[in-house]
């Protein structure tokens, strides 16, 4: 079993939600932000959701305050956003930390699976996409600028 399914985080309403609830699913985990410049990215993550939930894809939203305070209000300040702004109904999470000594464990998990540019961890920059078979592996990374839209057939081929 991935060591991925043994973590937990806690949902935007604060709930506890156990990955392992998500086993023999495609993820997309992306780490988010209502105040960036690749916030309308929101619009094609729902759009990868409603198109391909039914077939297994699970898009997961980590809202992340690490890059220019671009995440700055509390989660129902952020779940309001999403709702009213981009019609989100994909599982959104409680803010976290996706660098540093507070770094949550799922972000761990992926950095330490798909690594950046030069083997290097830190994600960069806000809407860093990590997409992960239905076995709990980590298969890829994309950086921010990379639109949720130009990732359909990587995720057909996982389905």
């Amino acid at each position: 079993m991935s060591a991925l399914y043994k973590l937990s985080a806690r949902r935007i309403d604060g709930g506890k939600q156990s990955l392992s609830d998500y086993k023999g699913k495609v993820l997309l985990i992306v780490n988010v932000a209502s105040k960036c410049g690749f916030t309308p990215q929101y619009a094609g993550l729902e759009a990868l959701w409603q198109k391909y939930r039914e077939r297994g894809l699970a898009v997961l939203g980590f809202p992340c305050n690490q890059f220019g305070g671009q995440e700055p209000g509390d989660e129902a300040a952020i779940g309001e956003f999403c709702s009213l702004t981009y019609d989100v109904t994909f599982p959104m999470f409680a803010k976290v930390d996706v660098n540093g000594d507070a770094t949550h464990p799922v972000f761990a998990f992926l950095k330490a699976g798909a690594p950046g540019i030069l083997g290097t961890e830190g994600i960069k920059w806000n809407f860093t996409k990590f997409l992960v078979d239905r076995k709990g592996a980590v298969v890829d990374r994309y950086a921010s600028a990379h639109k949720p839209e130009d990732m359909a057939d990587e995720i057909e081929r996982l389905l």
